[in-house]
């Protein structure tokens, strides 16, 4: 008799330890399901929070116009206004730099774009002074710098560069090739 009353508290503890246990484990469950459910709530919030900051301020910078871009969209509007003046400075016939017993030649015909027509009168008096820089900076060239859309390009930045220094106060918008012939 005294081994079943040892049986039945045995058995008792063995009743009530499970539930202890498995109330344990179920709670021990739900605080982690709580804490789970907490950080992603918090993730949540935290990338919706960085999702609006960051399309706020894409929207302000993106909307937001500087004072330049302002300046620079009044000029682009005045210049769509008024018809492009142009000037001919004529042919032009210089030995090009090089090695060799067969000199080179360019003929380059050259039109200058103005940003006012009232400077037409102006520009009369300056054309010497345009074809003497033009005609130093062309001598020096080789037959090598002339070749292919690059080489046009860096003679044609190199020669708006000189006219708009020797033009000055005239502005000058752009050089045009006219004609061009390498021989």
């Amino acid at each position: 008799m005294a081994e079943d009353a040892k049986k039945k508290d045995g058995e008792e503890e063995k009743a009530e330890g499970a539930p202890d246990a498995e109330a344990a484990a179920a709670e021990e469950a739900k605080a982690k399901a709580a804490k789970k459910k907490k950080m992603f709530i918090i993730i949540g919030a935290v990338a919706v929070l960085v999702m609006l900051l960051g399309g706020g301020a894409g929207y302000y910078f993106m909307s937001k116009k500087s004072d330049a871009d302002k300046v620079a969209a009044a000029a682009a509007a005045a210049d769509a206004d008024t018809k492009p003046v142009y000037y001919s400075l004529g042919d032009m016939i210089v030995n090009l730099s090089g090695q060799g017993n067969h000199p080179h030649y360019l003929k380059v015909k050259i039109s200058l774009e103005l940003a006012d027509a009232k400077d037409l009168p102006l520009m009369d008096t300056l054309k010497p002074r345009i074809i003497d820089s033009f005609q130093v900076y062309l001598r020096e060239l080789r037959i090598e710098d002339l070749r292919g859309s690059a080489g046009l390009y860096r003679l044609r930045e190199e020669l708006l560069m000189r006219v708009t220094e020797a033009a000055q106060p005239v502005r000058i918008r752009d050089v045009l090739f006219e004609q061009m012939l390498v021989q």
